[in-house]
């Protein structure tokens, strides 16, 4: 029998001419790394807290075959001789085989010029202006390996998370999946799985899932060890907390982040903004914040982050007139800057830049202070509320052209390679991360009055730590890439990360009419495979007009509601005006936003706090039921709403061609439970599909029975104090719970205690509904004022 290692934290063998060691982190995690030489456990990771775990205890047996490791909740068995992992719950039964691992030794290269001067190419694309370095030299940097981690998954088990990408599959079973960073892709290095069970691996260099041949793996592109944690939560809810006790807590984002967000490809001027807020302000259309996108700088000054004086000379007057109006900003940040800029030259001479000479090094924290103090100095202190980091994957431009869309490989490669060029291969998927940690940090050790928020086109594992909301990238308006959003929100929320977003609509509208594109691009009639929308009038065309408003009316249930994209304009009324179909149902879900204000910020409460997520897969709360589990265009919106969105047109075609079918959506109710129909009360039985209504201004949502609904009327902001008292509904048919959250909104003293919660509950036996006293106090609290209505009474 080969012996094993055994100390008080961990389990060690030899096997194969690989060590593996396996570490109980919590009774539910336990961590395994494998490594060719030696072990290092204090490895430096970009992702994994670094914090004292209180020890675990647990139990070893040392059979003939195996040595086993348990604790209360999982168990590991480890082969001798082949140094493969069986993971098993406590009573024996088999959660997942593992079928090997390898690591392959190589020369991790690193790219200069040497001696040379660069011979720089800039190149203007849709994405903004490139650099490309010509004359670069491979040189062997280190060793390290390339690496792959081989499963056996059990015949019926399905297999989320992974992050978003841009194809929309939901159960990656019997696919690959190309984890690295783009626009439209952000990966995450954590997989879940119908068994009850997740892993997260901490890598941050390009991955690859496989699971279309004999052998199903993942592949890591370069590291030093195999290092990944195992969680065994047996529900997502658990895996997902599991998650973030490893990678770190989401942080709570202003209270206003919650509201409606209204942006587009772009505003040009200060005064605009001011406009834009005004206007929402006139017709009583709810709004908490007003998006500036890029070109904020002068003409040529590419990323430069002091403003172009000629259109934003009274940049704090504005910013304070849009504050006086109760509303909030955000502008637009780039991490590549164009030489000859004042930010540029800083960061050139002192040496802070990477070699494209344009984007800074996000690693180096010395060069994230100075990204810092040059974003502060003229937007931050002129008044800007918030960021918005685009383009933080910024070496995607060799495939951000041309008229046809490369093979998944070769995007994979090509991307891939060039974020190999700029930066360490092991940390080629970690740069957004590392960037919203600079603003993140350096915000805070300058404003404790603000809450970061930072928008962000890529990110990776822990980022929600700082403040960072990912959104989807530069997607095509139809009604397909409509579906494939929900399901990419979906497998995010299974990853672990709780803030994700889109643009409401798409980004592109235009097919192949390039007179109409926006982004300064209607000079250049080459097609490109990226900007396929299929409504080149754009709100002219009433199919757009329809698939507009059925993306916002999901678009309300989402962490951040948010409207944004080019070549056509999206602010509410050039959709029509008031008394017309899309501009009333459009009016209707941003008002059905604010209604629900007491819900949501309970809901981001509970992210932080208790590790929730909001947008929920039917796998979070319906585990049991098969058909929920396939379900891939319906999601709860926390505890209490099912949303079904409609992702057919049913009104109008492209080029306003007129659609004759009945207004109907078929939803499916998930068993164990019975449902009411949000807008006619009508009750349901949960278990089956049902064919309900569903004209223009309204998107099927249900409630699950024993929910507890808090709401308010009349809110133009989501900080505005309301003018009645809250009303709870009640839907009864089962006991149910719900926690009020409230605090100040937008500082950190919720940190040191100043919040306050208010538990309130339901008895379905004795039809009463109860209230615990409320629990804690913060600066401004006033007495909460309440009415209920217990529906069907």
């Amino acid at each position: 029998m080969a012996e094993a290692r055994i100390t008080d934290t961990y389990v060690e063998v030899e096997a194969g001419g690989l060590k593996i060691r396996l570490i109980p982190v919590t009774e539910e995690i336990i961590r395994c790394i494998t490594a060719k030489k030696e072990i290092n456990e204090n490895a430096d990771s970009f992702i994994i807290e670094k914090k004292e775990y209180p020890r675990v205890s647990f139990e070893t047996e040392e059979g003939e075959e195996s040595i086993t490791i348990k604790t209360p909740k999982v168990r590991a068995d480890l082969n001798y001789s082949t140094g493969e992992i069986t993971w098993k719950h406590p009573d024996g039964s088999v959660w997942l085989k593992e079928a090997g691992k390898d690591l392959t030794e190589i020369d991790v290269i690193r790219y200069t010029t040497g001696e040379e001067p660069p011979v720089i190419k800039r190149v203007k694309t849709v994405d903004g202006e490139r650099n490309f370095i010509q004359n670069l030299k491979e040189e062997a940097d280190r060793k390290a390996y390339r690496a792959r981690m081989f499963f056996k998954w059990k015949e019926e088990e399905e297999i989320h998370g992974l992050g978003q990408a841009e194809e929309g599959i939901y159960n990656y079973r019997g696919h690959n999946q190309y984890l690295y960073q783009h626009n439209m892709r952000i990966p995450m290095p954590v997989l879940v799985s119908t068994e009850g069970y997740g892993i997260l691996v901490d890598c941050c260099s390009l991955m690859t899932f496989n699971d279309e041949g004999k052998k199903s793996y993942l592949f890591l592109d370069t590291v030093d060890q195999i290092d990944y944690y195992f969680m065994g939560g047996e529900t997502m809810d658990n895996i997902i907390r599991d998650c973030r006790f490893l990678t770190g807590k989401a942080q709570m984002l202003p209270k206003w982040a919650y509201g409606y967000v209204q942006s587009k490809e772009q505003y040009y001027t200060d005064q605009e903004l001011v406009d834009i807020v005004k206007h929402y302000r006139e017709l009583k259309v709810p709004l908490d914040c007003v998006v500036q996108d890029w070109n904020t700088w002068e003409p040529g000054n590419w990323g430069e982050k002091i403003v172009d004086k000629s259109r934003y000379g009274n940049l704090k007057k504005c910013m304070d007139e849009i504050h006086e109006m109760n509303a909030h900003t955000m502008v637009s940040v780039w991490p590549n800057m164009n030489a000859g800029g004042k930010n540029h030259q800083e960061f050139f001479d002192a040496g802070y830049l990477l070699n494209d000479y344009s984007t800074y090094n996000a690693f180096d924290e010395k060069a994230r202070e100075m990204y810092w103090k040059q974003a502060k100095e003229e937007l931050f202190d002129g008044g800007f509320d918030s960021w918005w980091c685009d383009s933080t994957e910024p070496f995607s431009g060799p495939d951000w052209g041309g008229e046809v869309k490369k093979e998944p490989w070769e995007r994979y490669a090509l991307v891939g390679n060039e974020h190999k060029k700029y930066l360490d291969a092991a940390q080629a998927n970690a740069f957004a991360l590392m960037h919203a940690k600079g603003i993140y940090e350096n915000q805070r050790k300058d404003c404790q009055d603000k809450r970061v928020l930072n928008l962000t086109r890529s990110g990776y594992a822990s980022g929600q730590k700082y403040g960072a909301m990912l959104w989807s990238g530069d997607t095509c308006a139809s009604w397909e890439n409509f579906k494939i959003q929900i399901v990419e929100g979906l497998n995010m929320g299974l990853s672990g990360y709780p803030y994700w977003t889109l643009d409401i609509g798409a980004f592109f509208t235009v097919d192949d009419k390039w007179q109409n594109r926006g982004c300064g691009c209607n000079t250049n009639p080459n097609p490109l495979w990226f900007w396929q929308g299929k409504y080149n009038e754009g709100v002219k065309d009433k199919g757009y007009c329809e698939l507009y408003t059925r993306w916002l009316e999901m678009g309300a249930f989402l962490p951040m509601f948010r409207s944004h994209g080019t070549d056509t304009p999206r602010e509410i009324w050039n959709f029509g005006e008031k008394g017309t179909m899309f501009y009333d149902a459009i009016e209707k879900y941003i008002n059905l936003r604010y209604h629900l204000m007491p819900y949501i910020y309970s809901l981001a409460g509970a992210v932080h706090f208790n590790d929730y997520t909001i947008m929920r897969s039917l796998l979070f709360d319906f585990p049991k039921d098969r058909e929920a589990g396939k379900i891939e265009n319906q999601f709860m919106f926390g505890p209490a709403l099912l949303i079904c969105a409609v992702t057919e047109p049913m009104y109008y075609e492209a080029g306003d061609v007129e659609i004759h079918r009945e207004k109907k959506w078929n939803c499916y109710l998930p068993g164990g439970c019975t449902w009411y129909d949000y807008w006619t009360n009508k009750r349901y039985d949960g278990g089956q599909y049902v064919m309900v209504d569903a004209p223009i201004d309204k998107m099927p949502v249900f409630v699950k029975a024993g929910s507890i609904l808090p709401t308010v009327r009349g809110l133009q902001y989501a900080d505005q104090k309301p003018e009645e008292p809250m009303k709870i509904y009640v839907y009864p048919g089962a006991d149910g719970k719900f926690t009020l959250y409230e605090d100040e909104g937008n500082n950190y003293n919720f940190e040191k205690g100043a919040y306050a919660t208010t538990e309130f509950s339901w008895d379905e036996k004795q039809h009463s509904f109860y209230v615990q006293p409320r629990q804690g106090s913060y600066p401004g609290m006033k007495e909460l004022e309440y009415t209920v209505e217990v529906v069907g009474d």
